[in-house]
């Protein structure tokens, strides 16, 4: 018996008909899905420490359940001491089941637990059907032990839809029940 992500299930049971009729599309192939989640951290002190990056890699590995990959700095910037080809953050792209697993522990566990939490700002879409947010601290997530935190970080996600449109990119995530801000 094969498992499937409860809301992997959801958007093939439900959400891709309720988008199909709600905007009238004629073929299925063009209702939005979501196609991929980057989350990514920018570490600008490990210039300085090399640890800090090593230390980014274990805590993303464990939110995301798969092994991030380092990125490097593309050119020399003298003023932030900045060497080309130094690593300067890590970043991870989910995919299928991972990607929706993801999604349901950060709609429904990790983002309830921010602090002050109002919402999400619905203005991160970017004219291309994609959303992006910013997180300010990644002890938001149940995987990370706050004792064993160096130094809290931010990251950012992107959700990567199949639409070029970010009406309805922004129905597709309001079908999965993803928090926005009502203004």
């Amino acid at each position: 018996m094969s498992y499937t992500p409860r809301l992997k299930e959801q958007y093939s049971n439900e959400i891709a008909k309720q988008l199909q009729e709600k905007f009238g599309f004629k073929s299925n192939m063009r209702v939005p899905k979501l196609e991929k989640i980057i989350l990514s951290q920018g570490l600008g002190e490990a210039v300085a420490d090399k640890k800090v990056i090593e230390s980014a890699m274990k805590d993303m590995a464990s939110i995301t359940g798969q092994q991030p990959v380092t990125t490097y700095s593309k050119k020399d910037i003298s003023n932030f001491k900045l060497r080309k080809g130094m690593p300067i953050g890590v970043m991870v792209t989910l995919r299928g089941e991972k990607m929706y697993e993801f999604l349901d522990r950060f709609i429904n566990v990790a983002l309830p637990r921010t602090r002050d939490f109002r919402g999400v700002n619905a203005k991160g879409f970017d004219g291309s059907g994609n959303f992006n947010m910013g997180i300010t601290e990644h002890i938001i997530f149940p995987e990370i032990d706050i004792d064993k935190v160096n130094k809290i970080l931010g990251m950012d996600i992107t959700f990567v839809t199949s639409t070029k449109s970010d009406e309805e990119a922004k129905a597709l995530l309001d079908a999965f029940k993803f928090p926005f801000t009502k203004n």
